[in-house]
């Protein structure tokens, strides 16, 4: 493949020069030379072409390439030598312009795969080894040095450091790391020193599944470019039997051949798919890993946004504000018991309790055994003989706890204040309630008006929380619905009534208990900096960057993909009219609208590289300054 672009080029090069040759030729008088010099640079140009349209012949597919080859066949038995150079020459000529700017809209997946780690240094036996990034094993200790390409997911063990995490979230600012912070394979260390423990190595990488997705995402295809490809496979043989009753009816053959030639849809063909690729590349450079052009044309069209609130309209770093014991329990026997079961949960309260913890240097009791996580309930395990249940009221209830009216009241006074609660019980007694504020992320209001503005029609919240947590946000944000205590089957329940309603979906959460609603929505969207595999693996597009106002740009960006593909759709659709009725009635003739038509090849490409440009001048970017600001 490498050899393959210079040798077109030089062909196509060399084309060129034998008609400017010819044309030396014609000025001279010599016609033998100047039309020996057109059929060489017929043959040169259309060897390709028509080697193309004969292994689509043999698979019984009538390409556009095969138009081109009977054209220049016909001009040359016609003694039409300009007009099949021409031809040949400006078919080659569009397809090679064609390939560099699609090439240059592809330009985001060869950035991130040319930042792929090779090598990494580890910590083995003591000594320090140099191996390849593909030896790395889980449990391995990564040494970073300022300026290492890092080669692994995984968290850190000591030192400290700024971390130019571009390639994850699109954000140029570095990130100061340190202990017990995670780090993301194809970033750098800036500036300091780290040691990292692999916990993600090889293709299990946040980097090796962001190139993974883009390469997915770019061999998808949208709706509207599935519906081009069936179009043009019976656009060609249908040009054929018209221009054959164009030949029946005027007796003209060089007639029916330009009326052939003119009929190539290039521009149609094309001008779905570059606008995709091209939106796709985009989202790509600004940290928006979107899965084909069918999940930018549902998201430009979703008209119900529902959000997680935990982890996607909170900040996802709750913290523990409050500890009631019961039972004689004691707040640091309560902490080692609680923490100890929720340090094998990813659910942000149960990492706020495990950091309470940590604060007040109280250590977890020992491993926990038996560990159940109930999604969207609580979880359970084993700690030193006892069975230690964390969790929602209702959930402890269904498991036997008796919660008396005066926890209860305590725990509602608690919610109204804008915390969530959380219940503790061992061995079916309870022994605390503890208190949980999540602050609401500075720039999510602004992203909910912001998606109204672009006319989505209802923003609605679904959380497993309480109703008074979740009342209280949805004030401060204006939301339009709130739907509070859902378990997962809940969420999915309500995406599914919404779609059986008509409506399009699109559904951005973060958690475990996320991706059921997730997979169930029209566009399922995860949040990438804070979620988990799963609710990642499961969603449509991804947020790479821990920023919620990137929605606001991944649905202007939708939208605008969709719009220049329908201009590229209809630009090229007009250009085929005009120009076929312009032969029919010898307006415009062979070489012209040969031009014309790979003129309006170039056009298009042209457009939809515009998608490529990181801004563009609009209302986005009022919006996304309004929100950067928010944020500062």
């Amino acid at each position: 493949m490498a050899m393959a672009k210079p040798r077109k080029a030089a062909a196509l090069l060399a084309s060129g020069l034998i008609l400017a040759l010819a044309g030396v030729f014609y000025l001279l008088g010599w016609e033998v030379a100047r039309s020996a010099a057109l059929l060489l640079a017929s043959a040169l140009s259309g060897w390709s072409i028509a080697v193309r349209a004969f292994r689509s012949l043999r698979m019984r597919v009538f390409s556009i390439e095969l138009l081109v080859t009977i054209a220049m066949i016909g001009a040359v038995i016609l003694g039409e030598y300009v007009e099949a150079a021409a031809v040949a020459f400006l078919f080659r000529l569009g397809a090679y312009l064609e390939a560099i700017t699609l090439g240059k809209t592809r330009s985001a997946l060869k950035a991130l795969i040319d930042l792929a780690p090779a090598e990494a240094l580890v910590l083995r036996d003591g000594v320090q080894v140099k191996v390849l990034a593909s030896e790395v094993v889980r449990g391995d200790r990564v040494l970073l040095p300022s300026g290492s390409k890092i080669a692994v997911d995984g968290q850190v063990a000591s030192g400290q450091a700024l971390v130019n995490e571009a390639a994850i979230t699109g954000e140029p600012v570095p990130v100061g790391k340190q202990v017990r912070d995670r780090v993301f394979s194809g970033t750098t260390v800036d500036t300091g020193y780290l040691e990292v423990i692999a916990e993600q190595v090889g293709e299990e990488t946040t980097f090796a599944k962001i190139i993974e997705l883009v390469e997915e995402a770019q061999e998808s295809k949208a709706k509207t470019q599935r519906f081009l490809d069936k179009f043009a496979s019976y656009y060609t043989p249908g040009m054929l039997l018209l221009a054959v009753l164009v030949f029946l009816v005027s007796r003209n053959p060089e007639l029916a051949l330009t009326f052939l030639v003119i009929a190539c849809p290039g521009a149609l063909v094309i001008s779905a798919p570059v606008s995709m690729i091209a939106g796709l590349g985009n989202g790509a450079a600004n940290g928006l890993l979107i899965k084909g052009g069918e999940v930018l044309e549902n998201l430009a069209r979703a008209e119900v946004v529902a959000f997680d609130k935990t982890g996607t309209l909170t900040e996802g770093n709750p913290s523990v504000v409050a500890v009631h014991t019961y039972g004689g329990m004691q707040e640091r026997e309560l902490l080692e018991l609680t923490a100890a079961v929720e340090a094998a949960s990813e659910h942000p309260l149960g990492q706020a309790i495990v950091n309470a913890a940590k604060a007040r240097k109280v250590e977890p009791a020992d491993r926990p055994k038996q560990v159940e996580v109930h999604k969207g309930s609580g979880i359970y395990g084993e700690v030193r003989g006892q069975t230690v249940r964390v969790g929602k009221r209702e959930w402890l209830e269904q498991q036997g706890v008796s919660i008396s009216k005066e926890v209860w009241d305590e725990a509602e006074r608690q919610e109204k204040r804008g915390c969530t609660v959380v219940f503790a019980a061992v061995n079916r007694m309870l022994i605390g309630v503890i208190a949980i504020a999540d602050p609401i992320r500075a720039e999510a209001k602004e992203v909910i008006q912001g998606l109204k503005r672009q006319g989505v029609k209802r923003v609605v919240m679904l959380t497993g929380d309480n109703r008074h947590v979740a009342s209280k946000v949805a004030d401060q944000l204006g939301l339009d619905q709130v739907h509070a205590g859902l378990l997962p089957a809940d969420k999915m329940a309500l995406i599914q009534e919404w779609k059986r309603q008509g409506y399009r979906v699109a559904m951005l959460g973060d958690g475990i208990n996320d991706a059921p609603a997730i997979a169930a929505a029209d566009i399922g969207l995860a949040m990438g900096g804070t979620g988990t595999d799963i609710a990642i693996e499961t969603a449509d597009a991804v947020i790479m960057a821990d920023r919620l106002d990137k929605l606001v740009y991944a649905r202007q960006l939708a939208k605008r993909t969709v719009r220049n593909m329908k201009q590229n759709v209809f630009f090229a659709i007009a250009v085929v009219v005009l120009l076929l009725a312009g032969v029919l009635t010898r307006r415009i003739y062979l070489a012209s609208g040969m031009f014309i038509h790979e003129f309006s090849v170039i056009l298009v490409i042209l457009n939809a590289l515009r998608l490529t440009r990181r801004g563009w001048g609009s209302s986005i970017d009022r919006d996304m300054l309004r929100i950067a600001d928010l944020r500062r």
